[in-house]
């Protein structure tokens, strides 16, 4: 569900890595192939202000990493968003990122280099970094470790605002991480009232269309699901409730003849970025168009790509179309 790096090019760069390694930065580093989580969960990071031996290091799993960094690449997609909220350098993203429009224009204007879906070894390595982000169990995270020291996230496992905070720790930027959230809890207590009194009891539900039916989304994976669940406290209807929300997933798979029991009385739904299937599929089906959310005209387009990230520039953006689109639907 969630891009990831290829690990093909990984194995290709042995070689030059060895060869090259000299082109990394100084600082050294340790990690676990464990669970590691958001910048500092499960597996701890020290500045390089701090001091520990290696044995210390390789039994505390920490992740020894620049205090103030200054090349960072993230390799998750998903977390670049963090990076440009909170001003940091961010020097190479996947494509991604770069053509999420919520912070493309910002990448543009910072230089930030589009790796593409598989970055180069070479690529990699002439931007110098001081710091990668990758998801948890990314293959040859030791190679990465060659060129500069790998912090790990477990997508999903923290709450954008708590991942704020421990990205504004990673990078040295905690106030800033404390003033977004303290402005954002600002934004939510202003609307949430409001979406709630116009909702009132009916549930909301957010479907994409794929080639095997329809995905359905909850709370913790993009797609407004962290707002419309998260912060105004929405009801879903009962199986997406379930299976999407409660079960921790965020995320559910259903046939098309499962579809009512899924569709909210009102619904956001975009086309699945992930394939080509032609969206009309369902659109076009009986099914969907009999549901009261589409006779109400009760039905709200996301973007397909870049809404279904979650990081803070996006999430503002999503709050003015989700509360919107809610405080509209009489």
């Amino acid at each position: 569900m969630r891009k990831q790096i290829k690990s093909i090019w990984i194995m290709m760069a042995l070689i030059l890595l060895i060869v090259l390694s000299a082109c990394g930065q100084s600082t050294t580093t340790n990690s676990t192939n464990g669970d590691s989580t958001n910048a500092a969960t499960e597996t701890e990071t020290k500045t390089d202000s701090d001091s520990a031996s290696s044995a210390d290091k390789a039994a505390t799993a920490e992740v020894q990493v620049p205090k103030n960094p200054k090349r960072i690449i993230d390799l998750t997609s998903f977390s670049t968003g963090y990076f440009v909220a909170l001003d940091a350098p961010v020097v190479g993203a996947l494509s991604g990122a770069m053509n999420n429009k919520y912070i493309k224009d910002q990448l543009a204007a910072a230089g930030t280099s589009d790796l593409g879906q598989e970055p180069t070894p070479e690529k990699l390595i002439s931007l110098k970094p001081d710091l990668f982000i990758v998801y948890t169990g990314t293959e040859g995270i030791d190679k990465l470790e060659q060129i500069a020291p790998v912090v790990q996230i477990a997508y999903g496992k923290r709450n954008f605002k708590d991942l704020m905070l421990e990205m504004g720790k990673l990078t040295n930027r905690e106030d800033a991480a404390k003033a977004w959230n303290a402005k954002w809890e600002a934004k939510i207590n202003e609307l949430k009232p409001k979406v709630q009194e116009a909702v009132g009891d009916r549930t909301v539900s957010i479907l994409n269309p794929y080639a095997k039916g329809l995905f359905v989304f909850g709370h913790n994976y993009g797609r407004g699901g962290e707002i419309i669940y998260g912060e105004f406290d929405l009801k879903a209807p009962a199986k997406a409730q379930a299976e999407a929300i409660d079960s921790g997933t965020g995320w559910a798979s259903i046939s098309m003849e499962l579809l009512p029991e899924y569709a909210g009385d009102i619904i956001f739904t975009s086309p699945w970025s992930g394939d080509t299937t032609d969206p009309k599929i369902v659109y076009d089906n009986t099914l969907w168009k009999n549901l009261p959310a589409v006779k109400a005209n009760h039905v709200f387009q996301l973007d397909p790509t870049s809404d279904s990230y979650n990081d803070p520039l996006t999430l503002e953006g999503q709050l003015q179309f989700i509360s919107d689109s809610l405080l509209t639907a009489k």
